[in-house]
């Protein structure tokens, strides 16, 4: 998952005139899309720089969704509609999203040991939702995923904001979602993207792409900020804190692209823009043939560079949280760049190889990130920055 959690997910989806286009596509037809690209390599003494011009928040109905989740709660509910639970039962609940939490994310999840008690409860919870509805098209049963087990998904998340949850996991949610205010639309947006993950389909430009890593990853971080919550003394506007939420969930993504390139390959799939490809005499048979060259490692650089950028972009938002819930946010961010380090200590050969960040560095970045956490920083006087990251 992304944001403050790492999805595993790939993205595909196809746009036209700035619409999405619906085409049945099967792995055989993937591996036969292949998109040649002129075979003139770029110079390194001339190479291209890439747009970080994603799609426009207003687009997304960001500031739409940060009016609602800056609702008082209290005031959205009556009494008798909250769902009544045994204490008992919530007790287990959160337990098993504790568990499969600390399973599934254990650097995350010791990140969030520093969190009230509550706010643990509920991003374990989320956490939960967001990690079953990956696992729909990325899990064990993908190979049953269909439409209809998305929609049925769907009606399970409307289930659970009316106060009607299916099984224990969602009663946990369902109990979150009356303690902070959650508004619906990330959710349903992380469902969205997961349709998008069914298809086969290339990414002409790096807005399709943005938009697909919206949808995946940077709805995780608008999930979170009502539960991690604002620094009361903060002087940086609601706004900016959920645009940064959001830019840590694309360079998570942006991050798992990079990283998977090579694997993505051996199943016939090419999730990087094809206009950039072809901007270095790149295309897909090029990255099919496993081969690193010079025209891929300047590539790479540039792609890079751009994942870095959304990650900077975060950093404000990150020392704005509240104090106690900045040290899972700050751990993100420092251990997916560490990511990017790794593929640029492979001399950019995620082809055959893919980056991994080892438990002892992962151990070693959590104090760094506890000192960020707890360091006051200025807006736009990042401490990542000034220690030259």
């Amino acid at each position: 998952m992304s944001s403050a959690f790492s999805l595993a997910v790939k993205p595909s989806v196809a746009w036209s005139n700035g619409k999405l286009l619906s085409r049945k596509s099967t792995r055989r037809a993937a591996r036969a899309e292949v998109i040649v690209a002129p075979k003139k390599r770029t110079s390194t003494h001339n190479v291209p720089e890439l747009s970080k011009q994603g799609i426009p928040h207003t687009d997304l109905h960001v500031r739409e969704i940060v009016k609602r989740q800056s609702t008082d709660k209290s005031s959205m509910f009556d009494v008798c509609q909250k769902p009544q639970f045994h204490p008992m039962f919530l007790e287990e609940a959160y337990e098993r999203c504790r568990n499969i939490c600390a399973e599934y994310a254990k650097t995350f999840y010791l990140g969030t040991l520093l969190m009230t008690e509550e706010r643990q409860k509920a991003i374990w919870a989320i956490y939960v939702w967001c990690r079953r509805t990956d696992e729909l098209v990325d899990g064990p049963n993908a190979a049953y995923m269909s439409s209809a087990v998305l929609d049925r998904w769907e009606e399970r998340l409307h289930d659970i904001f009316n106060g009607r949850p299916y099984d224990m996991l969602d009663a946990a949610l369902t109990d979150t979602i009356y303690k902070f205010p959650l508004d619906i639309k990330p959710f349903r947006d992380m469902i969205e993207g997961m349709r998008m993950d069914t298809k086969n389909f290339r990414y002409e430009n790096f807005q399709e792409l943005y938009l697909y890593c919206y949808y995946v990853a940077g709805t995780v971080g608008l999930m979170s900020v009502p539960v991690m919550g604002i620094a009361p003394e903060s002087p940086v506007s609601a706004q900016s804190i959920y645009n940064s939420a959001l830019y840590l969930g694309i360079g998570n993504q942006l991050t798992n692209i990079l990283r998977d390139v090579g694997e993505d390959s051996l199943r016939g799939r090419v999730y990087l823009p094809q206009d950039e490809l072809a901007q270095f005499g790149l295309c897909d048979r090029d990255i099919f043939s496993r081969k690193v060259n010079d025209g891929w490692r300047e590539f790479m650089k540039q792609q890079i560079t751009r994942a870095r950028f959304y990650f900077n972009q975060a950093e404000e938002g990150a020392s704005q949280l509240d104090k106690a819930s900045r040290w899972p946010v700050w751990s993100s961010l420092l251990l997916y760049r560490k990511i990017l380090d790794a593929i640029e200590e492979n001399d950019y050969d995620n082809l055959t190889k893919r980056a991994y960040v080892g438990r002892t560095k992962k151990l070693l970045t959590l104090p760094l990130a506890y000192s960020r956490a707890q360091s006051a920083t200025h807006p736009g006087l990042s401490g990542t920055r000034f220690l030259g990251f």
